[in-house]
């Protein structure tokens, strides 16, 4: 289903004369609102450790629960990529990352509560040093480290993290 299907009355005047405007759009002839439906951000992270292994995730909860992940989330209102990028490391590792490098993005459609949600997931990478404490928590069950050598994308459950894995280790 086109995501604009789900909107039946306008939002700005309740009218039922909501109608599609174009392939992104819908327009209210009651009022002359027009919506447009734009994707949402989420980020993810390739996070290695010296050894050059990767931080992976169990996700804890569906969609996809029991399957790996990459650490991140969706990009809050009046937050920066780089800043969601922080936020979700911490909620979800307990790790601190500050510096990150942008790779690139892949659009998504990510499954939520039964409805589509269309994202653009941008994805960097990251290195910690040192000793690492993981913390899983927030809507990750496990976090441990692999090689890039045993990965299959296979084991990751969301579409766009599984084509950045396979671009990821090439």
């Amino acid at each position: 289903m086109h995501p604009l299907q789900m909107f039946q009355f306008c939002p700005r005047c309740g009218s039922l004369q909501f109608e599609e405007h174009s392939f992104k759009s819908k327009h209210c002839l009651g009022c002359g609102f027009v919506y447009y439906f734009n994707t949402s951000a989420s980020t993810a992270a390739f996070i290695t450790d010296e050894d050059g292994r990767l931080l992976v995730a169990r996700r804890a909860k569906e969609p996809a629960r029991g399957t790996l992940d990459l650490p991140g989330g969706f990009v809050d209102l009046f937050e920066t990529a780089e800043e969601a990028m922080q936020r979700e490391i911490k909620e979800e590792t307990g790790l601190e990352v500050a510096n990150f490098q942008y790779l690139f993005s892949l659009p998504n459609i990510y499954e939520y509560s039964g409805l589509e949600v269309h994202t653009l997931d941008l994805f960097f990478k990251a290195t910690v040093s040192g000793s690492v404490t993981l913390s899983p928590a927030d809507d990750v069950s496990e976090l441990f480290f692999l090689d890039p050598k045993t990965i299959r994308s296979s084991d990751f459950g969301l579409a766009s993290i599984r084509r950045a894995i396979e671009r990821w280790v090439g």
